[in-house]
């Protein structure tokens, strides 16, 4: 899949047709130029479970939906007050 990836997601209902969500998937070099967050923080936060990919290219990139923007800032806010197990802990009991 190519870099900005799109996927038709759930279908929603537009001019009486039902037309599949749009769905961008973003590489972790694109999450690293809109976050500023190294790669390797990425990775760790990925292998500790605080962030999740949605999918993986044909070449094994790893692929993260828009939410995950929403949760690293959560993740750095959290990252003042808390260690990383703490954040993973108050993330897990927010699901």
């Amino acid at each position: 899949m190519a870099e900005g990836a799109e996927r038709g997601g759930e279908a929603e209902r537009m001019h009486g047709f039902e037309v599949p969500k749009i769905r961008k998937l973003f590489k972790i070099g694109e999450v690293m130029a809109y976050t500023k967050i190294s790669r390797q923080t990425l990775h760790n936060y990925t292998m500790l479970g605080l962030i999740t990919e949605e999918e993986r290219t044909e070449s094994g990139h790893r692929l993260y939906g828009e939410e995950v923007f929403e949760r690293l800032a959560r993740i750095q806010a959290l990252k003042v007050d808390h260690s990383l197990k703490e954040v993973r802990e108050i993330l897990e009991a927010e699901k």
